[in-house]
């Protein structure tokens, strides 16, 4: 665990510890599955986010895809009867067309990520309004779909599965970012993307691909947001929700510059979120305050990465310097 992570645990326990003094409900078991099926559903996307904010780039369009694709896959099941499993799928696919063509525009037209994701955004929530019609997109009054509300909604040992589901896909991206050839190429391309181009990494795959990953999980979210919220409203479903993602990357250690981070990390930082969401409800604080809050967080976590960064640049060049003085005194 880097040292980031480490402090990042603590703060969750000494948050954790101040609210259940103000309010001993926050360790009810109830209080307590229902922010790990929150923290489950917004670490899914924020794990995709972090891969995208590896490369140095970021993605707008997260909270429009979750509301373009719920209603994909509320319409599929519910108004269309596609086997569930074949609706996953089709979702899942369509998330990925959508990473595919934000990484192509990217690298291949070379445009900026901000504009790009920008678009997406709004062209998302826009397609699904107009397919709509405005209209709330749901499924049929009493509907049960028993293996796909077991898969998305249900409990084991009082579990969340959307939070088992983050712990599983947080693994497997641990694995591919910390331990693979991949991981060590996006590295690279978030320090110095014209460096690695020299080194022989194929940049644009890597970059493009980083797109498709942060796809891929936004879509699998999307799923089961919309199997929690059993609607999805889509001028409001899924709004400012990349917000959340780029808090909890950022407070996880990952450089908006790139080149920096860790999964564990951007999973400490969905869960602090969280709990920070939990803290303003349990204490009365008032909702309108949450976007506050939010803020908040994403400034403090800015500024403690730039002052991170600037204290290890003058670690580093007093150690330099350092050696230098000891190479000048060992040959006089």
């Amino acid at each position: 665990m880097h040292k980031k992570d480490l402090w990042l645990a603590v703060l969750i326990l000494v948050v954790g510890a101040i609210v259940y003094m103000r309010n001993p409900l926050f360790i009810s078991p109830i209080n307590l599955g229902n922010t790990a099926n929150l923290i489950g559903l917004f670490g899914l996307f924020a794990i995709g986010q972090a891969f995208v904010i590896m490369t140095g780039g970021i993605d707008l369009s997260v909270g429009s895809m979750i509301a373009l694709l719920g209603v994909l896959f509320v319409e599929l099941v519910g108004r269309l009867g596609v086997p569930w499993p074949l609706a996953i799928m089709i979702a899942v696919m369509a998330g990925t067309l959508m990473g595919l063509a934000h990484g192509l525009l990217i690298t291949k037209l070379k445009m900026q990520p901000f504009v790009v994701t920008l678009c997406g955004l709004l062209i998302y929530r826009g397609v699904a309004r107009g397919y709509t019609g405005e209209a709330t997109a749901g499924f049929p009054f009493g509907a049960s779909f028993p293996g796909l509300e077991w898969v998305t909604i249900g409990r084991t040992l009082g579990v969340p599965h959307s939070f088992i589901a983050m712990l599983v896909l947080g693994v497997v991206a641990w694995f591919v970012l910390h331990r693979s050839v991949y991981g060590r190429h996006l590295y690279a391309v978030g320090k110095n993307e014209e460096a690695a181009r020299f080194s022989g990494v194929r940049t644009d795959l890597v970059i493009t691909s980083a797109y498709i990953i942060c796809a891929v999980l936004t879509s699998i979210a999307a799923i089961y947001f919309a199997m929690f919220t059993r609607s999805v409203q889509p001028s409001s479903h899924g709004n400012f929700y990349e917000l959340y993602a780029i808090a909890a990357a950022v407070l996880g250690g990952f450089s908006l510059r790139g080149g920096e981070g860790s999964i564990v990390g951007v999973i400490l930082g969905a869960v602090l979120i969280q709990q920070l969401q939990n803290l303003v409800n349990l204490l009365g604080i008032p909702s309108s305050l949450n976007f506050a809050v939010m803020g908040g967080v994403i400034l403090a976590g800015v500024l403690a990465d730039q002052q991170f960064n600037r204290y290890r640049e003058r670690q580093r060049a007093a150690r330099a310097f350092e050696a230098l003085n000891h190479q000048a005194a060992a040959t006089s």
